[in-house]
């Protein structure tokens, strides 16, 4: 996924779930690797911390 991709999945991740939205990155992420797509993982990694840095420092 490219970098603009990741920054709307994470915008629009972090528009759906406020603070839980890292939370649920990470979950996503977890169900990947054990599903076994870790190109999609890394993916979902991406996202999550896209996802913490629109959250700025000492947000969670």
């Amino acid at each position: 996924m490219d970098a603009l991709k990741t920054a709307e999945y994470a915008r629009a991740l972090y528009s759906a779930h406020g603070d839980r939205a890292e939370a649920e990155a990470a979950k996503k992420m977890r169900e990947c690797e054990a599903a076994g797509n870790q190109q999609e993982a890394k993916d979902w990694q991406a996202v999550r911390q896209t996802i913490r840095q629109i959250r700025g420092p000492n947000q969670g």
